[in-house]
């Protein structure tokens, strides 16, 4: 069944209007008519099974049927901080960071990062937005995560201070990885932040300020992953070994 973001203002009584670019998607590519089935969501985490009872060129109307008591988020919020590459390498991150879970994807500006234009940086927002509600309807996520304007590491740092795990993978780490870090967890996770570096890497001072905060710095294993590929694995191994991924034993 396919399914469709709908803001809550969109949704009067049991009926709920479709419009922008998923009308042209829903008639011209998917061929759904009047009467068929889909999914709908408020944008914020509720789901409801719908039916479609008018079509038009600017709108698509549903209406819905029935609440469907369906959650699909991790019970770990999962901040990926990333620190921003180069070319559309961050189309990808936020798509595949969608797909695992992740809550919020926030680009950061480290020493290392090259920014060619910081209004074009900027601008790109709302592509990345877009890319994340996409990977929600395919991956039938309930809620859509929050792609943020790109900001500097002491912004970071700020954030951190209310996050309940902190792991960053290093290259010049050795032996210390994720298994280690859950095996020395002592609390309950409710928040989770992995952090990136861009191609270049940390700085040396970067991964101490880090530290200092009590960030588990911490080694993906003897091969060096491009920034693009990190960080999915490193949520991907955290969430097998605390969160949703990987089934229930």
């Amino acid at each position: 069944m396919h399914k469709f973001f709908v803001p809550r203002e969109s949704i009067s009584g049991n009926v709920a209007v479709i419009e922008g670019d998923d009308v042209k998607h829903i008639i011209k590519v998917l061929r759904l008519q009047e009467g068929e089935e889909v999914s709908i969501n408020n944008c914020e985490g509720e789901e409801y099974l719908g039916e479609i009872s008018n079509t038009d060129k600017r709108f698509v109307e549903v209406k819905l049927k029935e609440r469907i008591e369906l959650n699909n988020e991790s019970p770990i919020k999962v901040y990926l901080y990333q620190g921003l590459p180069k070319s559309s390498k961050m189309d990808l991150i936020v798509q595949k960071a969608t797909e695992l879970g992740v809550s919020e994807v926030v680009p950061v500006i480290t020493e290392r990062v090259v920014v060619k234009s910081e209004l074009g940086e900027f601008k790109k927002v709302d592509r990345w937005q877009r890319i994340a509600l996409e990977a929600c309807k395919q991956s039938k996520r309930s809620l859509i995560p929050a792609v943020r304007t790109p900001i500097e590491f002491e912004e970071l740092l700020r954030a951190l201070k209310e996050i309940d795990l902190i792991v960053v993978p290093y290259e010049n780490q050795e032996g210390y990885g994720i298994k280690q870090v859950v095996k020395n967890i002592d609390k309950e996770i409710k928040t989770a932040a992995v952090i990136i570096g861009p191609e270049g890497g940390f700085e040396e001072e970067e991964i101490e300020r880090l530290k200092s905060l009590g960030a588990h710095i911490v080694t993906l294993g003897p091969r060096i992953l491009r920034t693009e590929t990190a960080g999915f694995t490193c949520v991907s191994l955290l969430l097998y070994e605390i969160g949703d991924l990987g089934g229930v034993v």
